[in-house]
């Protein structure tokens, strides 16, 4: 059964959930360690990671599938989020500098439009941050977490993926080595199960984390559809607003 958005919210609020975030967290901000004045979409179920980059990025804004709902974020602010189908965002063409993707393309029907559709809403000098289960690990072989639903991947399998949809891996890195258990003892040695995870046993992390970037130099396929939109307004975007399909910075 796959994760609506109020369980991938109640998983978060869990023990277990906290560690899964402060892991892959500290994994992306390794790779996009400052996003200062970028605008950044998180596309999925990617709050919990967008929350490390507020005060930073000039525009935050999440964007959740049809198929799992959306919940009003941040907390107590001005709205960030829309509801939207993965293969139809809200948003201008090259728009965006910095895409963090999760708990999205694991349970996507439609990978190869969906991903097309990231490639235009990207600024041609953006990257690309993907989340997905690593199908190596023991956290795709139990469906007592989110990371267990839905479709794993090997790293060939996404830079396969990634290569047809015109983008370029670029690196990649594993995160979440703690077993899927709630058990407290496990749980108060996190940090040191993941210090060791990243140094010796980084191919059997739970979660793989894939950056990218445009292949701009690949043409548009023939037949491929005008992109003709009326664009959904979002408020409070960090301190940029997007309002009748553009992006208005603050």
């Amino acid at each position: 059964m796959l994760s609506d958005v109020i369980d991938l919210r109640d998983f978060y609020a869990t023990g277990l959930g906290g560690i899964a975030r402060q892991a892959i967290g500290r994994a992306v901000e390794d790779i996009w360690p400052d996003l200062t004045g970028r605008t950044v979409l998180g596309v999925g179920y990617a709050t919990p990671y967008l929350t490390n980059f507020r005060g930073q990025a000039q525009a935050l804004i999440s964007v959740m599938p049809d198929r799992i709902g959306v919940l009003p974020w941040p907390e107590g602010e001005p709205n960030a989020a829309c509801l939207a189908h993965e293969a139809d965002l809200p948003l201008p063409d090259l728009s965006m500098e910095r895409v963090l993707i999760a708990h999205c393309l694991e349970a996507s029907e439609h990978v190869p439009s969906f991903l097309r559709e990231i490639w235009r809403v990207m600024d041609d000098g953006g990257r690309l941050l993907l989340l997905v289960p690593n199908r190596g690990g023991i956290w795709a072989r139990t469906d007592r977490t989110p990371f267990g639903n839905g479709q794993p991947y090997s790293l060939g399998q996404i830079n396969r993926i990634l290569r047809d949809a015109m983008f370029t891996p670029l690196q990649s890195v594993h995160a979440l080595y703690i077993p899927p258990t709630r058990r407290r003892f496990l749980l108060a040695a996190a940090p040191a199960i993941e210090n060791i995870g990243r140094r010796w046993l980084k191919p059997l992390g739970g979660v793989s984390l894939i950056e990218a970037s445009k292949t701009i130099y690949a043409g548009t396929p023939v037949g491929q559809r005008a992109t003709k939109r009326k664009y959904v307004a979002v408020s409070g975007v960090a301190r940029g607003v997007i309002s009748e399909g553009k992006l208005v910075k603050k």
